[in-house]
């Protein structure tokens, strides 16, 4: 697709409603709209080659990722000391990542993407042991621990192509003791700059399609503004958030594993 007038209008109306889902996932959960925008772009837009597909959803997310940002800001969700941390450290990662997974075959690339998030979404069930543990406080110790943990996100956002959010939220409530709401305001904040940083290496290698990216945007200014909502709702229902999260971990992975597996049968 060289431009709009390219694309069919099946496929435009099929690209601002994936948008609209992806914008959503990311309000609502602070990630999933890398796991969406991947398996959307290939399947229902009709986007053939993997990695286009990964260029143009690592574009369309970050900027749905900071649109989403916004909100939580506004309700005071945003840590904004770590997840500068998070975000800055976890762009080295992203662009070593990045270029690695340029290299991998593309079905290969998913299938390995699939089995990941399965093992993310039972790390998201699993219960917290023991009393509950307080936010920690922003000092030199915390954000050491925080730069750690974005730099292995960061490398695993870039080389699978994906904002990381469902990587990066985990990983703040590990580093930091934040609450879910917390984490997934903030995550938005590194989910916007490791997808960014990813689109950029893509978009050397010509492996971004910006008609369909600028559709995506506009898709998830909606569904992001609605997400952020129903989010700030539950945040009350401490379990509430974490299952819709791994929930849709696991159908995205079920998917994306029976597809990709195809390509190998």
């Amino acid at each position: 697709m060289s431009g709009l007038e390219g694309i069919a209008l099946g496929a435009l109306a099929a690209a601002i409603a994936s948008g609209s889902l992806v914008g959503f996932t990311l309000g609502l959960v602070g990630g999933g709209g890398s796991i969406l925008a991947t398996p959307l772009l290939l399947y229902a837009v009709g986007v053939a080659n993997p990695h286009v597909a990964i260029g143009t959803s690592a574009l369309a997310v970050a900027a749905s990722a900071y649109l989403a940002l916004v909100g939580h800001a506004r309700a005071g969700h945003v840590r904004w000391r770590c997840g500068l941390v998070f975000a800055v450290v976890g762009v080295l990662g992203a662009l070593g990542g990045s270029s690695l997974g340029k290299a991998v075959d593309g079905q290969g690339l998913l299938f390995l993407f699939g089995l990941l998030m399965i093992v993310v979404g039972f790390l998201m069930l699993r219960p917290r042991r023991g009393p509950h543990v307080p936010e920690h406080p922003a000092d030199l110790r915390t954000c050491a621990i925080t730069a750690v943990t974005a730099l292995g996100a960061g490398a695993l956002s870039g080389f699978f192509g994906i904002g990381g959010g469902f990587l990066i939220v985990p990983a703040l409530i590990l580093a930091t003791g934040m609450p879910m709401i917390g984490a997934v305001g903030t995550s938005l904040l590194a989910v916007g700059t490791f997808g960014l940083t990813t689109a950029v290496n893509y978009a050397a290698s010509g492996l971004v399609d910006w008609p369909v990216a600028g559709l995506f945007i506009v898709g998830g200014l909606l569904g992001g503004q609605l997400g952020g909502r129903l989010a700030m709702r539950l945040a009350k229902q401490k379990a509430t958030l974490q299952r819709i999260f791994a929930g849709l971990i696991f159908v995205v992975a079920a998917y994306v594993l029976w597809r990709s597996g195809q390509q190998f049968l």
